[in-house]
């Protein structure tokens, strides 16, 4: 490659740009007349087609492309010609201005535009179909993207993407460069897709020495928030050390000296010996963030309140002739309780928190329908929650009630406050959560805490399952030997459900056998190999050879659940070749381009962080839904989730959607689908167990295909899952405890 050298030419457009490291491949045109573009590649961050940019860097060759040009550095010129700024602001690049009003702006005021639009901003409501609102937006807009524009210019040098960019500069605003200066550590704690190695990379180009405590409070807080992440409440005091000491390359000393300080501050960690988990004589010394300590001590207290309460808001239960109740009961269902049933409806409805599990085929849903009815009965107030919204609608399906997410349930506001709390407690006798093997520490929490005393709390789920996504381990734990919460097991597979196959091999599965996967008409093996082919294969089978033998929709009953998200048969990989299949690009469909993904009109799409900012009463991670407008004008495209509400994206927060037409298995807990197809290849060999494949078998609801090899199902049926997560929500029910007003 050769010496340093200056590229000048107008910004064509991008034909790919990576959100991640801002590494572009661009197309310039350098003006000398030929017509022809130059290719460029580099760190382009947040440069518009249409620009003039002043480009430095070094001349090579690439074996596939040619000649291209490397970019180092730039700057930008604004366009000076009436086709520059047409081209400029029919970008997208100010929020209001697709490409038609680009061309009505341009045809008014020619060579002025970009001056009027910066001195004055009300004239643009001369434009022809340009009202009094939007000429203000505009207005808005061109005023943010300039000081976004300086962020940018200044992050530039770091490696930030343009999309945390414009995060850090809409928490901090005027304010962002000082806060990246000098408080850059703040950015992991503040802005969401920037963790600490991001902001240590910012650190160090702004001066912060490599040994500043300040660096290495910011890494420990960084290791118990990744160990969060993987499920942990907490993490052993020498584990964390050794986690930080491997993070941050600094010594051993340092490490504790600033674990020390950290446990001292009010903001920090909080360090409690707890009992060993695996019932060691040796107490462990747990070091925990501070709100999952709150969180822990406060379920476990509010748990041991509800057991305690004196009242109870459905006395009649207690004294009632169960046999008569269990005769009125089956003359409204059409159908006798299993004895095993009676003792789930009998403990629910006269212990004031109780527990039901079982797998499927046992007859939980039945048994939560006759809860519900006997409760109703009686006249009282029964309320009914599952954590994801397609979980919710299957509970009020089977219970004629009306059901809500926890989240819709407790109205959790912006910041994570729950409307409904101890304070003031939801007005019901009976709570009915579905699906609590998905319930997360900090969520129970929420929940119980809302619980009134004297009202009655089931928790059903299937305990076998994986656990949540969040931290914790919260139906496990509850359901710990010496636990004051009692529970009912459902084992028995009642005869109707004997006949299928999804439900048979499920149980095999969870018993440590092979499923059977020859002579059934719901549960197919299609035998592949190669990781690769199997990917390819996969798709094959959910975009077409599904709904052509069983006449299903592949975007809304077929779903595809992949062990893990990288690899050629990853969720990730999977996604892109299922769009192309089900959603291809079409001349008349608008699509936007952010990072590697392609957004269009009826993509399925997944929510995949908690905004509380969003929709009704926020958005959270897992949410699904699909894209039912898009435009390139309003920069905005607008979701109907699963809980039937409309929710808007601005583009530049499409980092928060990825597509699901592929999704992990861990993301699809708490849905059913009619149809599951799963590639169980080698390629994923660290993530196969068996609960892992359970739980993706158990999300069908008529048909599962599993694409792979023999030897990766049988990986995932002999692997039982290595190690609990670190939580001691088990020993603190085993003792009584105060209840923290938290």
């Amino acid at each position: 490659m050769s010496n340093a050298a200056v590229l000048e030419g107008v910004l064509e457009r991008i034909t790919y740009a990576n959100e991640e490291n801002g590494y572009t491949v661009a197309r310039v045109d350098t003006g000398r007349g030929s017509g022809e573009l130059l290719t460029v590649v580099g760190s382009l961050l947040g440069a518009q087609p249409g620009e003039s940019l002043r480009m430095e860097g070094r001349w090579g060759s690439h074996p596939q492309y040619g000649k291209q040009f490397t970019v180092e550095n730039y700057t930008t010129v604004l366009p000076a010609t009436v086709q520059g700024i047409r081209r400029y602001l029919g970008s997208g690049l100010i929020k209001g201005i697709g490409p038609r009003i680009a061309e009505r702006i341009v045809d008014h005021f020619g060579i002025d535009t970009l001056d009027v639009i910066e001195q004055r901003p009300d004239r643009l409501i001369e434009v022809p179909g340009l009202g009094p609102k939007r000429t203000r937006l505009i207005g808005a807009a061109w005023e943010e993207q300039k000081a976004i524009k300086e962020v940018m210019v200044f992050l530039q040098g770091v490696g930030v993407s343009t999309s945390i960019a414009v995060r850090i500069y809409k928490k901090y605003e005027d304010a962002s460069i000082s806060v990246v200066k000098n408080q850059p550590y703040r950015l992991a704690a503040d802005v969401w897709g920037i963790g600490f190695l991001t902001a240590d990379k910012i650190a160090q180009a702004v001066g912060i020495p490599h040994d500043s405590p300040e660096r290495v409070k910011a890494g420990l807080q960084y290791a118990l928030s990744q160990s969060t992440d993987r499920g942990h409440c907490f993490l052993p005091e020498e584990q964390l050390i050794a986690d930080a000491v491997k993070l941050l390359q600094v010594d051993t000393g340092l490490v504790i000296e600033c674990l020390s300080e950290l446990a001292g501050e009010e903001e920090g960690v909080v360090r409690e010996q707890v009992p060993a988990p695996d019932g060691g004589d040796t107490p462990l010394t747990a070091v925990y963030l501070v709100p999952f300590h709150r969180a822990e001590l406060s379920l476990s207290g509010q748990l041991r309140r509800l057991l305690r309460a004196e009242e109870d808001r459905m006395p009649a239960f207690q004294d009632v002739a169960w046999d008569k109740a269990l005769d009125w009961l089956a003359s409204r269902t059409g159908a006798q309780l299993a004895l095993e049933q009676q003792s789930a409806v009998e403990l629910a409805l006269t212990s004031k928190v109780a527990v039901l599990t079982g797998g499927p085929g046992c007859g939980k849903s039945f048994t939560v329908r006759s809860i519900v009815e006997l409760a109703r009965a009686k006249r009282a107030k029964v309320v009914l929650a599952a954590p994801t919204g397609r979980a919710a609608k299957r509970l009020a399906e089977l219970t004629g009630a009306e059901a809500s997410t926890v989240h819709r349930l407790l109205e959790l506001k912006p910041g994570g406050d729950a409307a409904y709390d101890r304070e003031r407690p939801l007005d019901a006798d009976l709570v009915v959560v579905d699906e609590a093997s998905m319930l997360d520490l900090l969520l129970a929490n929420k929940l119980v805490k809302a619980v009134a005393p004297g009202a009655h709390l089931l928790l059903v789920g299937d305990v076998d399952q994986l656990p949540s996504v969040g931290a914790g381990e919260v139906l496990r734990d509850l359901l710990a030997d010496g636990g004051p919460v009692p529970s009912v097991r459902l084992t028995q597979i009642f005869r109707q459900a004997q006949q299928s196959g999804v439900v048979t091999n499920a149980h095999r599965i969870n018993s440590g056998k092979q499923p059977v996967t020859t002579g059934l008409a719901d549960f197919f093996l299609f035998v592949q190999d190669d990781t690769e082919e199997a990917g390819r294969l996969t798709v094959d089978v959910a975009a077409r050879r599904i709904p052509a033998k069983f006449g299903l929709d592949p975007r809304r009953d077929v779903q595809v659940l992949a062990p893990m998200h990288r690899g050629p048969a990853g969720a990730g990989t999977l996604n892109g070749l299922l769009q192309q299949a089900i959603t291809p690009a079409r001349p008349d469909l608008p699509e936007k381009r952010f990072g590697g993904r392609v957004f269009r009109v009826g993509d399925k799409v997944t929510q995949i962080r908690n905004n509380y900012e969003k929709g009704q009463n926020g958005v959270f991670n897992g949410t699904v839904g699909v894209v039912t407008s898009l435009s390139v004008d309003d920069q905005r495209l607008t979701v109907l989730t699963d809980e039937d509400e409309e929710v808007p994206y601005d583009f530049d927060e499409l980092d928060e959607l990825a597509h699901a037409y592929a999704v992990t298995i861990h993301r699809s807990q708490g849905s059913e689908y009619p149809a599951v197809v799963i590639p169980v290849t080698t390629g994923a060999w660290m993530m196969l167990q068996r609960n892992l494949l359970y739980t993706a078998v158990t999300r069908a609801k008529k048909l599962v295909v599993l694409v792979g090899s023999r030897k990766a199902i049988g990986q995932a049926v002999r692997t039982v899952s290595a190690g609990r997560r670190f939580t001691a929500l088990d020993s603190r029910l085993a003792v009584p405890v105060s209840v923290p007003a938290c």
